[in-house]
């Protein structure tokens, strides 16, 4: 089966649905979405389908990190243009508070 050629515009929109859907996904400790938690650091979109995502979570050693990889995998079974999906964790740069976003910061409290 050939691959579908994506232009950068179309990898770009499939970027903002693929965020979009991963807002499905909450962190059960905190009750906010990885996307406005400001965990996802970086998505690469293949024409393949293949998509890496490169997350952090908020502690490292966090015993949710298998439950939300899970989760990220569940919700991107609905974008049909990806085919695979590899999450990535990685540390750095190190999460702070200062990522997540306004909505996320009024959600919790935090200034």
């Amino acid at each position: 089966m050939a691959e579908t050629q994506y232009s950068p515009q179309e990898v770009d929109k499939l970027k903002d649905k693929i965020l979009e859907t991963l807002e499905l996904v909450i962190d059960p400790e905190l009750g906010i979405d990885i996307v406005n938690l400001g965990l996802i650091y970086d998505i690469r979109f293949e024409d393949s389908g293949r998509t890496e995502i490169d997350m952090t979570l908020t502690t490292m050693g966090c015993p949710l990190a298998d439950l939300i990889t899970d989760q990220i995998h569940d919700v991107l079974k609905d974008v049909p243009e990806v085919t695979e999906v590899d999450v990535k964790l990685v540390w750095y740069p190190a999460w702070t508070v200062e990522k997540m976003s306004r909505y996320a910061r009024i959600a919790l409290g935090i200034r």
